[in-house]
């Protein structure tokens, strides 16, 4: 009996292929996706390149060596020419300045920039005084700026090798005698044995470079997390209710109720964009509950930013309502409807990144996002409660919603036509 229990469980699963899914396909999926999300390949753990924007004010020969011994770490990215900001895409590209530097940290295309500063070729000369540099960086990424820091100094110590051991050697011989002549050869020939790898090993490295840094976009430490997880948990869970309130279709079919309505005046499509306009401003509302909670208990800056927050809104609530239809159209009954939206919300989700923000994603994987709704609708508030975007810069965001809300209604339309026909 036993035996027969346990088949009888085993059949059921199997038949149902929304459980068979959730059970053995969406783990495996999030696993893969988060493998992905943190840049790892093969299990070693490898991370993605930072991408940092150079500004050399200095033009020296020190700063360029300087340069050029950042340049050969792998950890780093360097960008050291750039198009105008609104320059076509054939432009040429010109030297950055502190300036260009700056807009690419707030347009989101490198999270930090450092500038050499004029006198810093002078600086890394000199022993009493350490070289300045300025860092111009995007808080939302935490670990740019101190992977960086550390950088710099690495790369001052191996910029030039032989003369910082040397002016260590005259500071040494200055305060403690003049060595002898069989001291001074074994010091020269340890210069030549182990060149640039000894010296970036000296202790006297720290300290080189004088960084000082600037937040160049946001309001503050916490309002990153604040903007991202008020968008990233709104987006989300809008998606969830706009498809559950979709199943309300379902719901009419199984009543009956559907078939009575379809011999009215009313017909499908005026069903579908009643539907649509009900879940639309039923989602307008709860993401403004959202965010209106976030700048009440956390801060969020909702008022200043209010006209970028009610468009995004708009066209976020419109599409995630056509994608609720969408849903509930293409599914037999309430509880398949309830298995597929689980399971395609919650990769949507992660891929989108309303779980880990897209911008600290591996490059493939903030492209692929990009395939999601939640990416766009994503990319938009932040443009507007981080990056303090002006109104026009939403037009990608909000053409691609738009397009998703119409592309939807017209899905759901053609799979509804299925029960005009019954």
């Amino acid at each position: 009996m036993i035996a027969t229990v346990m088949r009888i469980g085993w059949l059921s699963l199997v038949r149902d292929r929304v459980a068979l899914a959730m059970t053995f396909v969406l783990p495996a999926a999030f696993f893969s996706i988060f493998q992905l999300v943190f840049g790892t390949q093969g299990g070693r753990g490898e991370v993605r390149p930072l991408r940092v924007a150079l500004v050399d004010q200095d033009a020296s020969e020190a700063s360029r060596a300087f340069a050029a011994a950042l340049e050969k770490e792998k950890a780093l990215r360097l960008l050291t020419t750039a198009r105008p900001r609104h320059a076509a895409a054939s432009a040429p590209a010109a030297r950055l300045d502190r300036a260009r530097a700056q807009e690419l940290v707030r347009d989101g295309d490198a999270p930090i920039a450092v500038v050499l500063l004029a006198g810093f070729g002078e600086g890394l000369a000199r022993f009493d005084a350490p070289a300045r540099a300025e860092l111009l960086v995007d808080p939302s990424n935490p670990i740019a700026a101190p992977l960086l820091q550390g950088m710099l100094q690495k790369a001052a110590a191996t910029a030039q090798p032989e003369g910082l051991a040397r002016r260590g050697l005259a500071q040494f011989e200055k305060y403690a005698g003049a060595m002898t002549p069989g001291q001074r050869q074994v010091i020269d020939a340890w210069l030549a044995r182990t060149g640039s790898d000894g010296a970036a090993q000296n202790p006297m490295a720290e300290g080189l470079v004088s960084v000082a840094v600037t937040e160049v976009v946001g309001g503050g430490p916490s309002a990153p997390l604040v903007a991202f997880f008020a968008a990233g948990t709104g987006v989300m869970f809008l998606l969830f209710s706009c498809a559950a309130a979709g199943g309300s279709l379902l719901e009419e079919v199984e009543s009956g109720t559907l078939d009575r309505l379809l011999t009215s005046p009313l017909g499908m499509g005026r069903l579908l964009v009643g539907k649509w306009l009900f879940v639309t401003l039923m989602g307008l509302l709860q993401m403004t509950v959202m965010f209106a909670w976030g700048a009440l208990v956390f801060g969020l800056e909702l008022v200043p930013h209010l006209a970028g927050f009610a468009l995004m809104t708009l066209a976020t609530a419109g599409a995630a309502s056509a994608f609720g239809l969408v849903l509930a159209s293409a599914c037999r009954s309430r509880g398949q409807l309830s298995g597929i939206s689980t399971i395609v919300i919650l990769m949507m989700s992660a891929v989108g990144g309303s779980m880990f923000p897209r911008f600290l994603m591996s490059e493939s994987m903030q492209r692929l996002g990009l395939l999601t709704f939640n990416g766009w609708a994503l990319d938009g508030y932040l443009k507007v409660f981080w990056r303090d975007a002006p109104l026009v810069e939403l037009w990608p965001q909000l053409l691609v919603l738009s397009l998703l809300a119409a592309v939807f209604l017209a899905a759901a339309r053609l799979l509804a036509r299925r029960w005009e026909t019954a």
